[in-house]
């Protein structure tokens, strides 16, 4: 796990945040676009823990593995549920929802860095 793909992960999904955010505020529905904005975060997060699973299996470093991947994954299966949350709430909340969601997916994506550098506390 390099600084520029977890930084880069975080940076993507601040961006659909901000796009769910347009939404939210224009009282829009949940639109085909932010559905194709989280799809390409989604397949980005998958190809993440696909490449961490293996990185994480060829490492001499001192990294709490269980922990590792499973920020992983909760990563990959938090969009999934803020879509469907999403395209189900009607209101302006559902893409609210999306917003939060998108913004714990930034938030995991450093601290997934931290657990790979052994930083965290």
């Amino acid at each position: 796990m390099t600084d520029q793909v977890a930084y880069g992960v975080a940076a993507l999904a601040i961006a659909v945040a901000f796009f769910a955010g347009w939404h939210m505020y224009r009282r829009l529905e949940f639109s085909n676009p932010l559905f194709y904005a989280v799809a390409v975060l989604e397949v980005v997060l998958v190809v993440v823990l696909a490449g961490g699973s293996i990185v994480l299996g060829r490492t001499s470093r001192d990294v709490d593995g269980v922990l590792f991947v499973s920020y992983l994954v909760s990563m990959v299966a938090i969009p999934p549920a803020a879509v469907l949350w999403g395209i189900a709430e009607k209101s302006r909340w559902g893409t609210g929802v999306v917003v939060v969601a998108m913004l714990s997916i930034a938030v995991l994506a450093v601290r997934v860095l931290d657990i790979w550098k052994g930083t965290y506390a």
